[in-house]
């Protein structure tokens, strides 16, 4: 045949004979198993990824900074309830399993101390840095250069941030509350007690989560990450003091009284209960400050002025143990709204400018 005529392509014969020259017929790749949807792990991606990363050297610090504190709380509280049960707690009364305790209410008393500055590390060394890093050394300039939004870099730092916060405090709530409740159930603290409220419960969720949002507010004024860190160390200290006077306010005082007389004995308040104020009784229902007839030049003149004063014994106005639950809800409830606020002005601030 012609070698210009054009015959197509030779075949190879299936047997493997046939000339060394021919041309063979590509074959199909070969078609992989698809693995089921459900062996695949979720993974961070996008943005959260990337956050994650940038930071995730604070976050690991964190977390694990957590996990040392819950098991060494479990430890001590271990040790606690082996104590207590050698003592017959709880079926035995308070006076016998209270007994040779003072070691195991020094351990709560400096674990309680030490946790109230957990707010104040958490907003000096996550929340400061946190966009005050990025804007010092310039990464921040790339957000404006990506497809991203600035408001969708900046709610995602504090998207990424805050579960992270609410993961850690929650979990040194639940061991504090676990730890101290066989305590404060009879010794001297109770529930009204400062490193036992501020320690328990949703309130270090919310002053922590205050002072990590007002340290990324404060870095991202300020751009300068030494000086965020330290007026975030004094942000956070005034938080917790100003908490701390006004942390009763929104609790209800209950009122008991007793008539007898102006020298005797003032009521007792119950179990748990804090005395917020005591005062003398009136016959009429009133009350009188404990300073009246002080004054008076001898022990028959204030008589005589309790007399006139129609003094007929004492009140006392506490706090029950029942209502540390909701005031605790209703202190936090305060502080979220004010971290909301300040997120608010970090989401705001970010739109308009972060550069």
């Amino acid at each position: 045949q012609s070698r210009g005529a054009d015959t197509g392509p030779l075949v190879r014969p299936a047997g493997g004979g046939g000339m060394s020259n021919a041309t063979t017929t590509p074959s199909a790749p070969p078609v992989l198993p698809v693995s089921g949807g459900g062996s695949r792990r979720p993974r961070l991606s996008g943005m959260t990824w990337l956050i994650w990363r940038q930071h995730r050297a604070a976050f690991w610090t964190m977390l694990a900074l957590t996990a040392l504190a819950v098991a060494w709380m479990l430890y001590q509280r271990a040790g606690l309830l082996d104590h207590l049960t050698a003592k017959g707690w709880p079926r035995s009364s308070p006076d016998t399993w209270m007994e040779d305790i003072q070691p195991y209410q020094a351990e709560t008393l400096k674990a309680g101390l030490g946790l109230l500055l957990v707010p104040v590390i958490a907003g000096v060394f996550l929340g400061a840095p946190l966009l005050a890093g990025d804007l010092e050394s310039g990464t921040a300039k790339l957000v404006t250069t990506q497809a991203a939004s600035p408001a969708r870099w900046l709610a995602t730092k504090l998207g990424v941030t805050v579960p992270v916060v609410v993961v850690c405090t929650v979990a040194l709530s639940l061991v504090c509350d676990a730890w101290w409740t066989p305590l404060t159930e009879q010794d001297g603290r109770t529930g009204w007690d400062l490193t036992v409220f501020t320690n328990t419960g949703p309130v270090p969720v919310a002053l922590t989560v205050l002072t990590v949002l007002g340290g990324v507010a404060i870095g991202m004024v300020l751009r300068r990450t030494l000086l965020s860190m330290v007026v975030t160390f004094f942000f956070a200290v005034s938080v917790l003091v100003a908490w701390s006077m006004h942390r009763l306010d929104f609790a209800e005082p209950v009122r008991i009284v007793s008539r007898s007389g102006h020298g005797g004995s003032a009521p007792a308040v119950p179990a748990g209960g804090l005395e917020v104020d005591q005062s003398y009784l009136t016959g009429s229902g009133h009350t009188l400050p404990l300073s009246t007839c002080l004054q008076e030049p001898s022990a028959k003149a204030a008589e005589v002025c309790f007399r006139q004063k129609d003094v007929v014994g004492h009140s006392i106005d506490y706090l029950p143990l029942s209502q540390v639950s909701t005031t605790q809800w209703l202190d936090a409830s305060v502080l979220m709204a004010c971290a909301a606020v300040v997120a608010v002005f970090i989401l705001l601030r970010g739109r308009k400018r972060v550069v």
